[in-house]
C-alpha cells in the first residue's frame, strides 16, 4: 500500500461533498469535500506500489486548462485502471456541480 498526495491550483472553494465507488466491493472509491480557497488536494491510497507518475499525469490531463474549485479528493484505488479512475472522478464532479 501507498499513499500519493499532489496538489493543483484552484479557485474559489467547492460546495457540497459526494462519495462515488465503493472499494470494498472492489471498486475504485473517490470522496470529494470542499477544500481551501486556491488549492486542489488530492490523496490517492492505493495498491499498486510505485505508480505515482501514472497518478500525476492522470490528474494533469483531467485538471490542465480547467477551472477547478477548491476541493479535497480522497481515493482509494483498489488497484483500478486510469479509465476508470477518470470516471470516478467525473462523476463525483458532475455531481457536485464543478465539472
Amino acid at each position: 500500500m501507498e499513499t500519493l498526495n499532489f496538489q493543483f491550483p484552484a479557485a474559489e472553494p467547492g460546495r457540497g461533498c459526494t462519495l462515488v465507488g465503493c472499494v470494498s466491493s472492489g471498486d475504485l472509491e473517490v470522496l470529494i469535500e470542499p477544500g481551501t480557497a486556491g488549492h486542489l488536494q488530492i490523496q490517492v491510497v492505493t495498491s499498486v506500489n510505485g505508480s505515482s507518475a501514472r497518478w500525476a499525469q492522470l490528474f494533469q490531463r483531467l485538471f490542465e486548462g480547467r477551472a477547478v474549485a477548491a476541493l479535497n479528493i480522497d481515493i482509494h484505488d483498489f488497484g483500478a485502471t486510469p479509465g476508470v479512475v477518470r470516471l470516478r472522478l467525473e462523476q463525483g464532479l458532475e455531481e457536485i456541480g464543478h465539472d
